[in-house]
């Protein structure tokens, strides 16, 4: 159950809804808003009854009952599209959001030329990893708190928002000093003591899907964020791990419409992780805006032949810029049904 409480209710108001949850056999995990508390019912017990005891509660606004396991997250709980702000772009709203940036930050001079790229061509975030989690020991791991140094540069020098990794539930308070959105990587995505400390983190996340991940799976890692106090949660598609070897992992393209199907947060694609070709890039990023993804997190390298990672699937400025070019069809459709849908609501 979802339980709504009135603005400005008081701390006695709402304990006692707490306590008369608590009476029917529930768990409480409450979010507290700067006005308004929503409050989450977890367990088994009475339904109907707890339901009827709560609504008759003067401060209680609304009592609605939750089938999905991610309660939170869900479309019973918000019908609507959430709206996640950072760096003053809105992303689930009207825009189609580009992020676009190296896999790694590597030096001074490739993350501010690539910044200069990105932004020139419409991108309105920065990527690039300051913390780099690799397969092989052996591998480039980051520059770590350099790197995002360098980011935040990048950002005095061109206006974009950043996103960036953040691996251990002790680097978020470091990384939300420097980023703008902080990123969870496919590894991650179940890393609960890192989802609970960015429950409590004042950054926007995004949240990728794990390499052998369902869609509950990712869903209920994003319930995890929100239950320990983070609402604003982007999810990201970018492929998974299947018997298929012609592509570095399986796009699950159709992800993007049963997202936005059970859940109200907004959904990006990556289409270079996803593919792991740069050739392919372009078309799955067309197909991500007609599916009705919220935006693209793309990589780009100024020259991907010299990239200390995932060079194969980044693509050089004169491709990312022709892609941008490629896509302005493709979105002004989709902004036309997006402020279609939104007029609606």
């Amino acid at each position: 159950m979802i339980i709504s409480i009135k603005l400005h209710a008081t701390r006695a108001e709402i304990d006692a809804v707490c306590d008369r949850i608590r009476e029917f056999g529930y768990k409480v995990h409450s979010i507290e808003g700067e006005e308004r508390v929503v409050i989450g019912a977890v367990g088994v017990g009475d339904v109907t009854a707890c339901l009827e005891s709560l609504e008759a509660m003067p401060q209680v606004e609304k009592a609605v009952r939750i089938s999905a396991p991610y309660k939170f997250v869900s479309r019973e709980f918000r019908p609507g599209r959430s709206q996640i702000r950072a760096n003053g772009v809105e992303i689930g709203g009207d825009e189609f959001v580009v992020m676009a940036g190296p896999c790694s930050v590597e030096s001074e001079k490739q993350i501010l030329d690539t910044a200069d790229i990105v932004a020139r061509h419409g991108a309105k975030f920065l990527r690039g990893g300051a913390f780099k989690p690799r397969t092989s020991p052996y591998d480039f791991q980051g520059m770590e708190l350099e790197g995002l140094k360098l980011l935040r540069r990048a950002k005095e020098r061109t206006g974009l928002g950043i996103i960036t990794e953040v691996m251990s539930d002790g680097d978020v308070e470091m990384v939300a000093e420097y980023a703008d959105i902080l990123q969870i990587g496919a590894r991650n995505m179940q890393n609960f003591a890192l989802l609970k400390s960015l429950g409590k983190a004042n950054r926007p996340v995004m949240l990728k899907r794990g390499l052998s991940s369902t869609v509950k799976e990712l869903l209920m890692s994003a319930e995890y964020i929100v239950a320990h106090g983070n609402q604003n949660i982007i999810l990201c598609e970018r492929g998974i791990r299947t018997f298929e070897t012609a592509t570095r992992n399986t796009c699950d393209i159709t992800s993007i419409a049963v997202l936005n199907e059970l859940s109200h947060l907004p959904v990006i694609l990556d289409p270079s992780h996803a593919t792991g070709k740069r050739s392919l890039v372009p078309a799955l990023s067309r197909a991500a805006v007609a599916i009705g993804a919220d935006g693209l997190i793309v990589e780009v390298h100024p020259q991907p032949e010299k990239a200390l990672s995932d060079g194969a699937q980044s693509l050089n400025p004169g491709q990312f810029a022709s892609m941008m070019r490629e896509l302005e069809p493709y979105v002004a459709l989709w902004s036309k049904a997006r402020t279609a849908e939104m007029a609606a609501v």
